[in-house]
């Protein structure tokens, strides 16, 4: 069960854009869930999509906090031809990836530093640089700190796969 919410976080948190950061950029209470912040920017629907096979909805929507680095639909495109469609197939490998993308807790841009190890969801670590763009595992993180009432979604160009796949 905490293994799911954490893979619907991440998913959700994906689906967030620039624009919408801005508009949570503004000091106010985030009243959105990482799930609804996720569709409501609308370049995350094959993260949701993959969440939501995962079975990752509902623990996504809940009380958190999680820390979501979320790929875009354009780092799910660049991924080979077929692996979306295999890792939909395939439930427990599309939940390690999905975990892998979720740290628990709220974790803000502030708090990262250069060489930074990260437990995920899925047990592994993720490794974090910081430098002329910040980094999670070689993915770049193109937006960060996309608050949600349940945590923080911080956009990435790729998408993390942990070591063992």
């Amino acid at each position: 069960m905490f293994r799911r919410t954490f893979i619907a976080t991440a998913a959700i948190a994906a689906m967030s854009t620039s624009a919408f950061a801005a508009s949570h950029s503004s000091g106010e209470m985030a009243t959105m869930n990482i799930v609804e912040t996720a569709q409501d920017a609308g370049n995350f629907t094959t993260l949701l999509a993959a969440a939501e096979a995962a079975g990752l909805v509902e623990t996504l929507t809940g009380e958190g906090p999680f820390t979501v680095f979320a790929p875009t639909d354009e780092a799910f495109a660049a991924l080979p031809e077929g692996t979306v469609e295999g890792l939909l197939a395939d439930t427990e490998a599309l939940t390690a990836i999905l975990t892998y993308h979720v740290v628990p807790g709220k974790v803000m841009s502030t708090d990262l530093s250069d060489g930074m190890m990260a437990g995920t969801v899925n047990g592994a670590e993720i490794t974090v640089g910081v430098g002329d763009a910040v980094t999670v595992d070689g993915a770049t993180v193109t937006t960060a700190d996309i608050e949600a009432s349940n945590g923080v979604i911080h956009v990435i160009d790729t998408v993390l796969m942990p070591g063992d796949m």
